[in-house]
């Protein structure tokens, strides 16, 4: 019974484990969306634009919008990864030993030790993938509220600067 517990939580750390990537690829792909639009902004303002409200206001709250969204894509690529203590089988615990002191406890562990330690290992790591699910839910909102005034701001860009001078 101790070994079927054992592969059953190996399993259900595997199948844990197994959602970072996809809530990464995530991450990707939006810092890459907030990038481009704040290029593109870039390229199209020039110092004075910002004195006209209609440019002002939603070149404003674009970059707003759009440095909060990354400030949750920052959070979801780095979590808090505290946790684990004196676990075989975090990363970082393992690290904190010594190649021997590591192999010694890990052989002496009972099938029950490590099967604690591997459930423990699924409840940090489900903890750390929510949290990074609501960062990348949170930066995906933000940045299609984004959307929105950052169109606003190039139309109204787009329009002060193919405005023709009247001849007098």
């Amino acid at each position: 019974m101790e070994n079927e517990n054992l592969t059953l939580a190996a399993s259900q750390l595997d199948r844990t484990l197994s959602f970072f990537p996809r809530v990464d690829g995530k991450v990707s792909w939006l810092f890459a969306i907030n990038t481009g639009m704040l290029g593109l902004s870039s390229l199209n303002i020039k110092p004075e634009d910002l004195r006209l409200w209609y440019v002002g206001v939603p070149a404003t709250i674009t970059a707003i919008t759009i440095g909060v969204s990354m400030f949750f894509l920052y959070r979801c690529s780095f979590p808090h990864l505290e946790g684990g203590k004196a676990s075989l089988f975090y990363f970082r615990e393992i690290a904190r030993r010594t190649e021997s002191n590591y192999i010694q406890e890990f052989a002496s562990a009972s099938a029950e030790q490590r099967t604690r330690d591997l459930l423990g290992q699924v409840w940090r790591n489900a903890e750390i993938l929510n949290i990074k699910f609501d960062a990348v839910r949170i930066s995906f909102f933000l940045t299609a509220v984004a959307i929105i005034p950052w169109c606003w701001f190039l139309a109204s860009v787009s329009l002060v600067h193919t405005q023709v001078p009247t001849v007098k």
